[in-house]
């Protein structure tokens, strides 16, 4: 027998355990004090000194079976050894679901049990021929091809149970259908593909019982990092569950994952996006969105079932809860905790001020992404999906296709007073067509706020990706805005002949006019003078600028925002972004980013060349045909050495 000293919710360790040593000389009780026999430890997978909890808790081990068992399959998956090429967010890639060539990948991500949108794609055309030959060439990590051709086959498109692989808590959360899970994003599977099953199994891994046997694995290995690796979870236990329980745990987790999706509402970049927060709340829909309370109130329930299934007894389950006296897993605390070099995401996840929101979805309706009718109800919102199904396309609170825009432009809008285009006026007059409070300074939180708040709102998993894209004279008097959805090889042109050389010809009156004036000028006519003068330099350096940058500009969705941008990177005036961009201007002169087609349209010799001798790029460019197969190098000749 040995004997153990449990301190840690002593806030003064050193009295604490005098005052235990006290008390154990004295032969008093303290639920401080533990006597175990060591050979106990045995029973907990990884033997650690699990001294603080009961006996009949670790023999649960020897009762109950592992995670994977019983028709429960765990799989990790795809590493693309490239995510800067081979992933994009969601709002990057075409938007048509006609195009298979991006699948939706579920890649880990911050904490968040039960619901979590997936806002990464993966290049899987030719089901990932240019990854896998990306991987192939790279060495080293060949196997990793192999070990993913079952996943791949069998279980990539699969309904399931995903988790973040680094965070401080567990987070389970519904892996819809049609998508790719990524190595920092391992999935539960259920042989049958039972939706209320696997909705049970969520319900119990956001448990405070579940985790008390995941901890303890946990603490054995290293307690510090945090990594649910899939073999922790594979021997951790679950309890038997009858149709009875399971479908009152099916209905549990059914309406956390509905009350954490519905929180989602309001973030435009999400697929479950309606309207910004300060509409959905005049439609009456604010209550249905997130509460705490209730949140809280659905994991108490959830463990006080896990806490009977698992057999706990009132000591078991106050340790198991511990000093914090919380139920669950603390699904409240949504992003307290983030997957390693993921903390952007949290930040961008922090609710956006009401007004910004109204004004960003304005914004984005002018351009022609959202549909302000379902503000004043000319359209219906469609019916709440269910967990498991596929994710849209386009969210809710996007535009359709076969619907009329707001405005009609070609993909271009200008901060120019005046103009039909203009973008601050086209915001206006949204907000006033959905009858919510139009603010005074527009024009001023367009020209200040707007996009930095836009690159952070459409920042995740370390990919920078926005979509409306400011170019501006030298001092930023005179802003173009273009919507990277509908960039073509013709909207260079198309800024140039239909707005800067208007604009221009404009200046150009104005200027002839107050030089007619002479010596009538004002000081006011005078200042005014000077402005044009500038303007118009300003405007004859931007519209030859964007002339030359055209020629061979020929975008493609594929390479996503951050290439797209880099030709244009000296037109952007939010310096932080500007610097992303020139940065990936010089990789990509250098050579770097050859895969990319905006590569084989500046530099075609020299992308062709290089198809000659990797595969992975010859595929990226349809090229493969120039792709020459390495000679198989030559076995060396074996033999004895003579004798003198």
């Amino acid at each position: 027998m040995s004997f153990f000293l449990r301190l840690i919710e002593d806030s003064d360790r050193a009295n604490g355990l005098w005052d235990l040593c006290n008390a154990v000389r004295n032969g008093k009780e303290d639920p401080r004090y533990f006597e175990v026999d060591p050979e106990s430890f045995e029973k907990v997978p990884g033997k650690p000194f699990a001294y603080w909890i009961s006996e009949q808790v670790r023999e649960i081990f020897e009762i109950f079976p592992p995670f994977e068992s019983d028709g429960r399959i765990v799989k990790q998956g795809l590493a693309t050894a490239d995510d800067f090429r081979f992933v994009r967010a969601w709002w990057e890639t075409s938007l048509d679901e006609a195009c298979e060539d991006w699948t939706l990948l579920a890649k880990g991500g911050a904490f968040a049990p039960f619901y979590s949108d997936v806002f990464l794609k993966v290049n899987w055309r030719s089901g990932g021929l240019e990854i896998k030959n990306n991987l192939n060439a790279s060495g080293g990590v060949r196997s990793n091809v192999w070990m993913l051709k079952e996943t791949e086959e069998h279980y990539f498109g699969r309904i399931g149970i995903t988790w973040p692989l680094r965070t401080q808590r567990f987070g389970p959360r519904i892996l819809p259908s049609s998508c790719i899970f990524g190595h920092k994003g391992p999935v539960l599977f259920d042989e049958f593909d039972r939706t209320d099953v696997l909705m049970a199994y969520l319900a119990l891994f956001t448990s405070a019982a579940f985790n008390a046997f995941l901890s303890l694995q946990l603490n054995a290995a290293d307690s510090t990092a945090r990594s649910f690796e899939v073999g922790v979870l594979k021997r951790t236990i679950l309890p038997p569950l009858d149709q009875f329980k399971v479908a009152e745990l099916n209905q549990l987790a059914l309406a956390a994952w509905k009350m954490r999706r519905a929180s989602d509402w309001s973030n435009e970049t999400s697929h479950a996006f309606i309207l910004p927060s300060i509409l959905l709340a005049s439609k009456g829909e604010a209550s249905e969105q997130e509460s705490p309370r209730s949140l809280e109130d659905l994991a108490s329930k959830i463990s006080d079932i896990a806490f009977e299934l698992y057999g706990f007894n009132d000591a078991d389950r106050a340790a198991a809860l511990g000093s914090s006296g919380s139920a669950g897993n603390d699904v409240n605390d949504a992003d307290a905790d983030c997957e390693e070099n993921e903390e952007e995401d949290a930040a961008a996840a922090e609710a956006v001020d009401q007004t910004d929101g109204l004004l960003s979805w304005a914004a984005g309706v002018a351009f022609g992404r959202f549909d302000w009718r379902l503000a004043t109800g000319e359209r219906e919102a469609p019916l709440e999906p269910e967990p498991f199904d596929p994710l849209p396309a386009k969210s809710p609170g996007m535009l359709h296709d076969d619907a009329e825009p707001f405005s009609a432009h070609s993909g271009i809008l200008v901060d120019d007073q005046g103009h039909p285009n203009d973008l601050a006026r086209l915001i206006e007059e949204v907000l006033a067509r959905v009858e919510a409070p139009v603010p005074a300074d527009v024009r001023r939180w367009l020209q200040r706020d707007f996009f930095p708040l836009h690159l952070k709102q459409y920042s995740k998993s370390r990919r920078k990706a926005p979509i409306y894209w400011p170019i501006s004279t030298s001092s930023g008097s005179y802003t173009l805005w273009l919507y990277y959805p509908s960039l073509t090889d013709q909207t260079l042109f198309t800024a140039v002949n239909d707005f800067i050389e208007p604009k221009l010809k404009q200046v150009d009156q104005d200027v002839a006019a107050l030089r007619t004036k002479g010596s009538a000028q004002s000081r006011d006519d005078e200042r005014t003078f000077e402005a044009l003068q500038t303007l118009e330099l300003e405007l004859i350096e931007l519209r030859d600028t964007l002339l030359t940058i055209a020629q061979a500009y020929r975008p493609n969705h594929d390479d996503g925002v951050q290439i797209t941008a880099a030709p244009l990177w000296q037109l952007f005036r939010h310096k932080p972004w500007q610097k992303v961009l020139k940065d990936t201007w010089a990789k990509l002169e250098k050579g770097d980013y050859d895969w990319a087609h905006l590569a084989m349209a500046y530099w075609p010799d020299r992308v062709r060349e290089k198809c000659r001798t990797d595969k992975s790029l010859a595929i990226a460019h349809d090229l493969e045909h120039l792709y020459v197969e390495p000679d198989p190098k030559p076995t060396k000749a074996r033999g004895r050495k003579k004798n003198g």
